[in-house]
């Protein structure tokens, strides 16, 4: 059968936005309460959030998780909301309140990092009922054992061994949910990918490096540029 061409619709002003990488439309996506996701923006700007093409968003910073900042991003978002509850710095009874208020104010899942305890991953299935995405930031992570505590979705986030980490688990559990960071580059995307990844993370380009590039086309006499 023919591939179906897909019919798009678009403005003149909201038509300036940040695209995902195309590689990763190539990933089978993850079904979350219906909903197909395969690129995930990792921003917690909302002007970055609200103009761009991303499935979905994961918002996790280098801070205590703060329910003011998730109700900030889930309500500028128009695509569900991955939200970090800590699981590093913030341990224990907190990170289970967090995931708790974060589930309340709409995330469609909750990041707990690396880090955290299996006992507290099981708390955490016990206490919410949206999925609980655990990131893998090592080779040597006992995956058998996250999943055992209730991992729902492994997030993939090793630098330059993330398609390395990717494949290993992919080897080992066939069918569990990965999300992976893709890289810099479209083929960085593509290896992640193809070792098995399921959905990809992407770091957009900063609202400074945006507005420097139309900066620099104003001031060359050139029209609002392209991204």
């Amino acid at each position: 059968m023919a591939e179906q061409k897909i019919p798009e619709v678009k403005g003149y002003l909201r038509n300036f936005m940040l695209n995902v990488p195309e590689p990763i439309y190539k990933c089978s996506g993850i079904r979350i309460f219906g909903r197909r996701i395969k690129s995930v923006l990792f921003s917690t700007d909302v002007s970055i959030i609200r103009n761009t093409n991303a499935d979905a968003v994961i918002a996790v910073y280098p801070f205590t998780p703060q329910p003011v900042i998730t109700q900030a991003v889930t309500t500028a978002a128009d695509v569900p909301v991955f939200v970090g509850v800590g699981g590093g710095l913030t341990q224990g009874t907190r990170v289970v309140n967090l995931a708790l208020h974060a589930e309340f104010q709409g995330a469609i899942g909750v990041v707990v990092n690396a880090p955290t305890s299996n006992e507290v991953i099981k708390q955490l299935k016990e206490t919410i009922d949206i999925p609980v995405v655990v990131t893998v930031a090592s080779v040597d992570t006992d995956i058998a054992a996250r999943l055992e505590a209730g991992a729902d979705i492994l997030n993939v986030s090793a630098a330059g061994k993330t398609v390395e980490v990717v494949r290993k688990i992919r080897a080992e559990f066939p069918d569990v949910p990965i999300i992976a960071t893709g890289g810099p580059t479209d083929e960085t995307i593509t290896a992640t990918v193809e070792a098995g990844a399921n959905a990809i993370t992407w770091t957009p380009p900063s609202n400074g490096e945006v507005f420097k590039d139309i900066m620099e086309a104003y001031r060359n006499g050139k029209p609002h540029p392209d991204y």
